[in-house]
């Protein structure tokens, strides 16, 4: 049985129980506490399933935020289980579940060991395109260039492009060269992970994602588009300016295995495994699933599984009962 056999329905269910979990919490204003529970019932789930798996990058360092933390054993552990490396944001759009805005998903992506970057939760620079535009994006050119280079390969005019970039101040200056270059913007407070999946997808009117966002989502996302044939590039960036802090920041990646700081990454390199599993369950409405919606017998859910190497998509509505003889299904 492959990897992706073993383990799809799995990770399945461990994204739809984050998912509900955080669902619970949807506009009660508490982000920590909606972060907190995805988490607890994400870490629940995953050690229940015959596995070896290690977190190999994740949120929460960056804002002290409840978190699956890397390096973190995850699974049974048994000596016949296998071995799997991990990405995991068990809420990604923490702001957009604390506020019932749409676009909060439970997501991870898993791969052989050794098979996703393994990294500290920091910033990555990043360009994400669609499987037509693919290799023909870098971060060292321009954005002018970019863009134009995005518009022939989708046969269009740089005027015709939606490029989703985060509302930062940090991005104040891309924001100003994307207009520039005549592309129209679509700024997004949180969910830059949802955004990069679209950007893959067709007739989601998402032709570039850009700017800096977390690595861990980075990740994540190249995981996504290894299925889904997309592009990308990323490179590691700290969380805060300064020379002691650009230090602290070389060392650790070094203790991790990483020599360059510099390095660009293309989505193969940052998610290299021959076998990748991505999940993802939507808590709150989104561009591609549907949140968590709740009635009096149990609750449905909207998710999305790929697996590399079988070459699936599927998107999978799942309805749960609460097990009492009086449950009805809703549609």
């Amino acid at each position: 049985m492959s990897f992706e056999s073993q383990l799809s329905r799995e990770f399945l269910r461990v994204v739809e129980e984050a998912g509900i979990a955080a669902a619970r919490t949807m506009g009660q204003g508490d982000r920590k506490g909606s972060d907190r529970v995805a988490v607890e019932a994400m870490r629940k789930s995953m050690d229940s399933l015959p596995m070896r798996g290690t977190v190999v990058i994740g949120e929460g360092e960056r804002d002290e935020a409840p978190m699956l933390y890397i390096g973190e054993r995850v699974g049974r552990q048994g000596d016949g289980d296998i071995e799997v490396d991990i990405a995991v944001d068990p809420l990604e759009g923490t702001n957009l579940c604390a506020t019932g805005s749409p676009g909060a998903i439970a997501v991870l992506a898993a791969s052989n060991h050794g098979g996703l970057l393994h990294a500290p939760d920091c910033y990555m620079e990043k360009i994400i395109v669609g499987p037509a535009a693919r290799g023909a994006v870098h971060l060292d050119a321009s954005v002018k260039e970019n863009l134009s280079a995005i518009a022939k390969r989708l046969n269009r005019a740089v005027k015709d492009l939606v490029v989703i970039v985060l509302d930062r101040p940090r991005h104040q200056q891309l924001v100003e060269d994307i207009r520039s270059a005549g592309a129209r913007i679509r700024l997004i407070s949180d969910g830059d992970l949802s955004a990069g999946v679209s950007a893959a997808v067709r007739r989601t009117n998402v032709h570039a994602v850009m700017g800096i966002g977390g690595a861990p989502e980075g990740v994540l996302t190249a995981a996504a588009l290894r299925c889904l044939n997309g592009g990308m590039e990323g490179r590691l960036v700290p969380f805060k300016e300064g020379e002691e802090e650009r230090k602290k920041f070389t060392e650790r990646l070094r203790g991790m295995g990483i020599a360059d700081p510099d390095r660009t990454y293309s989505e193969r390199e940052l998610a290299p495994g021959p076998d990748i599993l991505f999940a993802a369950t939507g808590v709150t409405d989104g561009n591609l699933l549907r949140g968590v919606r709740f009635f009096g017998h149990g609750s449905r859910t909207s998710s999305l599984v790929m697996a590399l190497r079988e070459h699936s998509i599927r998107f999978i509505d799942t309805v749960r009962l609460d097990g009492s003889q009086d449950a009805v299904v809703e549609f």
